[in-house]
C-alpha cells in the first residue's frame, strides 16, 4: 500500500523509555511529508507531461504517415502527368506532321498546276508570236504589193479600177 503525505504526517510512533525526541521526530516527519508531497506533485506533473508528449508523438506519427501517403500519391500523380504530357506531345507531333504533309501536298499540287499553266502560257506565247508574225508578214506582203503596184495605178493613167466584190463568207471570217 502506498503512503500519502497525510499518512506520514499523521503517523504516531509508540513511546518507550529512552526513545527519540518527539518534537524532532514530528519535525522530521513534517519535512519528509512535504518532500514526499512535492515529489508526488512533480511525479503527477511529469506523468501529465508524458501523456501530452505521447499524444503529440501519436499526432506527429499520424501526420508523418499522412505526409508519406501524400508524397507517394503526389509522386504517382506526377508520373501520370508526365506520362500524359508525353502522350499529348506525341499526338501533337503526329498532328503537326500530318498537317505539314498536307501543306506540302497542297504546295506540290499548286507547283504542278503553276508549271502546267506556265507551259500553257509558253505555248500560247509561241502561238501568239506565230500568229502575229503571220499577220505582220501578210501586212508586209500587202505593203510590198501596194508599193510595186503603184506603177500600174489606175488613177494615174486615168482609168478607174473596181475592186472585186468580196464573197459574203469571206467577210464574216475576216471580221471575226
Amino acid at each position: 500500500m502506498r503512503m500519502t503525505p497525510l499518512d506520514i504526517h499523521s503517523h504516531r510512533f509508540g513511546r518507550r523509555l529512552s526513545g527519540y525526541d518527539p518534537e524532532e521526530v514530528d519535525s522530521f516527519l513534517r519535512m519528509v511529508a512535504e518532500d514526499y508531497e512535492s515529489l508526488l506533485r512533480e511525479r503527477e506533473s511529469l506523468t501529465d507531461q508524458v501523456r501530452q508528449l505521447d499524444r503529440r508523438v501519436q499526432e506527429l506519427a499520424s501526420n508523418e504517415k499522412l505526409l508519406q501517403e501524400t508524397l507517394v500519391s503526389a509522386q504517382a500523380m506526377a508520373e501520370q502527368l508526365r506520362h500524359v504530357a508525353v502522350k499529348e506531345s506525341e499526338v501533337l507531333l503526329s498532328e503537326a506532321e500530318v498537317a505539314a504533309q498536307k501543306t506540302l501536298d497542297v504546295a506540290q499540287r499548286r507547283a504542278g498546276q503553276l508549271g502546267h499553266e506556265i507551259r500553257e502560257m509558253r505555248g500560247l506565247r509561241t502561238r501568239i508570236a506565230s500568229a502575229l508574225r503571220a499577220a505582220i508578214e501578210t501586212h508586209l506582203a500587202l505593203i510590198e504589193s501596194l508599193e510595186t503596184g503603184a506603177d500600174e495605178d489606175p488613177v494615174a493613167d486615168g482609168t478607174l479600177a473596181y475592186l472585186a466584190q468580196a464573197k459574203p463568207g469571206a467577210e464574216q471570217t475576216g471580221r471575226s
